[in-house]
């Protein structure tokens, strides 16, 4: 029982999305034998899709923008569906190593309403399903802890692996069992690695692992795919970071199954995030269309939206054209924080604090601020555009889980975290107080930290500040592949921290109140522009900005409505943030530009919220009253729920203790819209 505890000695080790410690004479370009390169596998030839690019450059093919005003009617019939684009099963090296034995198969049944067994011995089940789920392992060592972890198969054999036998087997799936994890996980990766390396271990039998792996991934997405009803997608994650731990993460999505690459590129074939899009570019001259979605710029240590490529030139056009073509959205927030921006970056945003992750992955290193979160990287596209280079920052934004046990926990009241085993409990991911007797076991464990906070000890870390986030949403026609992943290329997707509010935003220069009526959406479509487009100049005019936003039934009322700008001044990049829609109908400040309080409360013993306040729906036209018709300049919608309790303070609430007095104890769950860029007339 004492042992229990130690799990945090090996955290830094297990942590969710963790790299290899890389021998010191090698690059990941040389960790794979000659003939592993992924080449596309030998199926019917597919068409090209014809929407690739994020924003029409000259020589490119029409932005998917253009397609919005084809056919008004039937656009206007979109609607919201809901999803996860980042889930992890036992294919993933980590999420096996925590106990994960949740099969493709079985994340989808549990994305569909369907219980869910958790590492830590409990069953877990959405309050209600999701539209769209894919399953994306990691490439890098895809299927190789499970495939140790057997004791019938050729590599478990390998002296370096013989730890992992049974790692998840019954008898050893229990707390006391981390401690063992951690250490025969700890040698597995470098040991792999050199292996490989040297020669001593087979590449052929590695690449031979990792292809049956991905077979049964694309099996499972086949087998679940039921267009009309729930849409499953191939997706898999690229994992790599910079020398100095900055996280460069993206997933890989397909958008279809009739053709696909006979091996996901990984980390191995190039640390560099570039390389990826140029097999994808590859790809796509083939017919296999796919997208990848960075993740956890917040942990980048300012490398995933910095103003430099990867050899240090500056960007350009080329680089900007080949990362829009390939990056679209990014996942805006997940369970290691949101990536929306920071207190440091945004000192007049009052909700800039949302869920921050302040480390590097899998770390307990600082992550440097600037050129890790997404409104400075806006800016600095539209800044870039006014030197007269192309935007590369023009993107989309969507949530994520990034469960690494099969499962999302995308509900504050229901939250299980990410690591299976390792944060099981509130005294594990920190949100209880540890015993005496646990205390004085940990104190002895390497790497462990224990936080005194108001006379009681936590154990502390990162896991504290994850959070129970978040989904994706889509505005689309219907519920299949081609339909959800081309709203995903034309970038009319909205982030959730986790509740199904919907967001919808508009521009255009002849609106009226008449298209506050639902019915008149075809109007907003044919005389404007959807979020994740353009609105081009017209003279001097200013636009209008039709924005939406609708509770989801069983989460809190909506707060307030709120357009964040970003735009370029005397070459300087400016923000602000307006409130647009008050609950209740509450008049805006004129001054401040914000809506007045309403009242809205927790009971932290209960976690009981104010009943009466809080609108079901927020929408408005709202007009810029700072606009410059000569400003670049982008707009993007969020809208706050009613203050609810943190998950962390759900826990302290069912054990029957006052929350943890340094964490947060309440949150405003939000939805952020994709943006929408003004052009100049030039």
């Amino acid at each position: 029982m004492k042992s229990m505890f130690r799990w945090a000695a090996v955290a830094v080790l297990l942590a969710a999305c963790s790299d290899p410690v890389e021998p010191e004479s090698s690059t990941p370009e040389q960790a794979i034998a000659e003939d592993s390169a992924p080449e596309p596998a030998a199926t019917e030839d597919a068409p090209v899709d014809p929407q690739l690019a994020g924003r029409r450059f000259a020589g490119e093919l029409e932005m998917p923008g253009d397609l919005i005003v084809g056919d008004a009617a039937r656009n206007a019939g979109r609607r919201a569906y809901f999803g996860d684009l980042h889930v992890h099963t036992e294919y993933s090296f980590d999420a096996f190593a925590f106990g994960t034995i949740a099969s493709p198969d079985d994340a989808y049944r549990y994305a569909q309403g369907e219980p869910l067994r958790h590492p830590g011995g409990f069953d877990v089940q959405l309050s209600q399903p999701l539209d769209f789920y894919a399953v994306t392992d990691h490439a890098m060592f895809l299927g190789a802890v499970r495939e140790a972890a057997d004791t019938s198969t050729e590599f478990s054999k390998l002296p370096h692996v013989q730890a992992l036998h049974n790692l998840n087997a019954p008898e050893n799936m229990t707390a006391e069992s981390v401690v063992r994890r951690g250490q025969a996980f700890a040698s597995f990766l470098p040991e792999t690695l050199r292996g490989v390396l040297s020669g001593s271990i087979d590449g052929q039998m590695m690449n031979a692992i990792a292809r049956d792996a991905w077979s049964d991934i694309i099996r499972a997405a086949e087998a679940n795919y039921r267009p009309g009803e729930f849409t499953t997608f191939v997706a898999y994650e690229y994992t790599s970071t910079t020398d100095d731990r900055g996280n460069l993460h993206r997933n890989v999505v397909f958008r279809g199954s009739d053709k696909l690459p006979a091996m996901p590129f990984s980390r191995f074939h190039s640390q560099n995030p570039e390389g990826l899009w140029d097999w994808m570019d590859g790809l796509r001259s083939q017919g296999i269309e796919s997208l990848a979605i960075p993740h956890n710029s917040n942990g980048s240590n300012g490398q995933m939206f910095k103003l430099v490529d990867w050899a240090g030139d500056p960007l350009d056009d080329a680089y900007a054209e080949q990362r829009m073509r390939n990056e679209p959205v990014i996942e805006l927030t997940q369970v290691k924080g949101t990536s929306e921006t920071h207190p440091a970056l945004s000192d007049n945003d009052e909700w800039a604090d949302f869920e921050i992750m302040p480390y590097r992955i899998a770390t307990m290193l600082d992550s440097a601020p600037s050129g890790s979160y997404a409104r400075e990287a806006l800016l600095n596209g539209i800044v870039l555009e006014e030197q007269g280079v192309a935007n590369p920052y023009q993107f989309g934004f969507i949530g994520a889980s990034d469960t690494h046990t099969g499962a999302a926990y995308i509900e504050e009241d229901n939250y299980f975290s990410k690591a299976g085993l390792l944060d099981a409990d509130g005294q594990r991911r920190g949100s209880l107080p540890l015993t005496e007797a646990q205390v004085e076991v940990i104190e002895t464990a390497d790497r462990f930290t224990i936080k005194e906070v108001d006379g009681n000890k936590y154990s502390s870390g990162a896991y504290e500040t994850w959070g129970a986030s978040g989904v994706t949403g889509v505005w689309a026609e219907e519920n299949t592949r081609e339909a959800i992943y081309d709203a995903f290329r034309r970038k009319e997707t909205f982030a959730t921290s986790g509740p199904r509010m919907t967001i919808r935003l508009f521009a255009g220069f002849d609106y009226t109140d008449a298209l506050l009526d639902r019915a008149n959406l075809a109007d907003a479509y044919a005389a404007g522009a959807a979020m994740g487009s353009e609105l081009l100049a017209d003279g001097d005019r200013p636009p209008k900005l039709l924005v939406s936003a609708t509770r989801d039934a069983n989460s809190a009322p909506l707060q307030r409505l709120q357009i964040i700008k970003g735009w370029v001044q005397d070459g300087a990049p400016q923000e602000r943030v307006y409130d647009v829609a008050c609950a209740g109908g509450a008049p805006v400040d004129s001054a401040t530009q914000r809506c007045p309080d309403n009242g809205a409360g927790v009971d932290l013993a209960t976690c009981a919220t104010t009943g009466d306040v809080g609108a079901a729906r927020l929408q408005t036209l709202w007009q810029d009253p700072d606009f410059d018709p000569e400003q670049r300049a982008f707009y993007y919608a969020r809208v706050l729920e009613n203050p609810t309790c943190r998950w962390s303070t759900w826990d302290a609430v069912r054990a029957g203790m006052p929350p943890r007095a340094d964490l947060a104890a309440t949150i405003q769950e939000r939805a952020w819209s994709s943006p929408i860029w003004y052009e100049p007339a030039r």
